[in-house]
C-alpha cells in the first residue's frame, strides 16, 4: 500500500501531572496536541504496560486533545509496581476521575489488548462519557483468553520453541507452567528468581506479538523494569480473572450498543486470537471490524497502524 498511514510527528505534552486518586495511588496523566481539540483518551495495554511516546502519534495533534495516563503501579505512576488496591473497577474509577478533573464532558476512547478490555469495561460503566471507541487486539478477559497465552494453551503450540525457553527458567519447568504458579514466584521473597521469571514471561509474550520477528521491539518492551511491572501486573490480574465476572464484557454489550466502535484486529494475532474481535463485533450493531492482514498483535505493525490511524481520522467527523 503506497498510501499507508504513518505516525503523526513526535510531540511533547503541553501538561503532565500526578493525580492522587485514593490517598495511595498517584496516576501519571499527560495532555498533548490541541487543548481545544476533540478529547481522546489513550488506554495502554498489559496490564502493567505503561504509555510510550509513540502512543501519542495515532492522533492528529492539530485536531485532538490527546490524554494519556499510566495505570496504577506502572509507568510513571506511583507507588511503582504497587499491586495493592489495583483492580479493574479501581482503574475504571480512575479514568472517570481523570475525565471529571479535566472538565471533559465526553471523549473518544482508544485502547488495544488489555487497553481494549479496560476501554470496554469503562464504556459499559459510563456510556454517556464515551463518544466513540477505537479498539485493537481485543482481549475479553475470560479464562479461555488467559489460558490461551499463559497456561500452556494454543499459543504454546504455535511457538513451542519460545514457550520452552520460558519453561526453562521455571525451577520445576512444565510443572509450574500455570499463571498461578508464576504469580506465586513473581510476588515471592526470592527477588532474583522473581526478576528472572518476569523477564522470561515478558519475552515470551512480546515475541508472540508481531507476525515478523522483531528483536528491537522485544528488547524495548522487556528491559528489567518494564518486565517487572508487566509480568507482575498481568499475573495479578489473570489469577483474579481480571476482576471481571464470567463473560462480563460480551454479556454487557447492550449498554454500549449505541456507541460508534471501530475494531481493528491482526489476522495472525497469536496473543489474542481474532475470534475475540469477531464475537465482539457481532454484539455491537454500531461497530466496524477490520481484520488487519499480514499482522499480529502489535499496534505498530504497518497494516494495523494504518487502520488505527484511519479510524482516528474517521472519529473526527462524528457529530456530538
Amino acid at each position: 500500500m503506497s498510501n499507508m498511514n504513518q505516525f503523526y510527528p513526535e510531540i511533547s505534552p503541553f501538561n503532565d501531572f500526578l493525580f492522587d486518586v485514593d490517598g495511595q495511588h498517584q496516576i501519571y496523566v499527560e495532555q498533548c496536541g490541541n487543548p481545544n481539540g476533540q478529547p481522546v483518551l489513550f488506554i495502554h495495554g498489559g496490564p502493567g504496560g505503561g504509555c510510550s511516546t509513540n502512543d501519542r502519534r495515532f492522533f492528529d495533534p492539530e485536531q485532538y486533545h490527546i490524554i494519556l495516563f499510566d495505570q496504577r503501579g506502572c509507568g510513571r505512576s506511583l507507588p511503582h509496581g504497587c499491586l495493592d488496591n489495583n483492580e479493574t473497577n479501581f482503574l475504571v474509577a480512575d479514568i472517570e476521575k481523570i475525565r471529571q478533573h479535566l472538565n471533559i464532558e465526553q471523549w473518544h476512547v482508544f485502547g488495544g489488548s488489555w487497553g481494549s478490555t479496560l476501554s470496554l469495561v469503562y464504556a459499559q460503566a459510563h456510556p454517556v462519557s464515551v463518544k466513540s471507541l477505537v479498539l485493537r487486539g481485543i482481549f475479553l478477559g475470560r479464562d479461555l483468553d488467559t489460558n490461551w497465552t499463559f497456561s500452556g494453551g494454543g499459543a504454546t503450540r504455535i511457538f513451542p520453541d519460545y514457550w520452552q525457553e520460558y519453561l526453562d527458567v521455571l525451577p520445576k519447568g512444565k510443572e509450574q507452567a500455570t499463571t498461578h504458579a508464576a504469580y506465586e514466584m513473581l510476588i515471592g521473597d526470592d527477588k532474583v528468581l522473581a526478576q528472572k521469571i518476569a523477564t522470561a514471561w515478558s519475552i515470551w509474550e512480546i515475541r508472540c506479538c508481531t507476525l515478523i520477528p522483531d528483536q528491537a521491539f522485544v528488547d524495548a518492551a522487556t528491559g528489567d523494569d518494564h518486565a517487572w511491572t508487566l509480568a507482575r501486573h498481568e499475573a495479578h490480574f489473570m489469577v483474579n480473572d481480571c476482576f471481571l465476572s464470567d463473560n462480563q464484557i460480551l454479556a454487557n454489550c447492550d449498554k454500549i450498543k449505541d456507541i460508534p466502535t471501530a475494531i481493528v484486529h491482526g489476522r495472525y494475532d497469536i496473543v489474542c486470537p481474532a475470534d475475540n474481535a469477531w464475537l465482539l463485533h457481532q454484539q455491537l450493531p454500531k461497530s466496524s471490524l477490520v481484520i488487519s492482514e499480514a499482522s499480529g498483535h502489535a499496534s505498530v505493525e504497518p497494516n494495523t497502524k494504518h487502520h488505527l490511524i484511519a479510524a482516528t481520522q474517521a472519529m473526527l467527523s462524528l457529530q456530538c
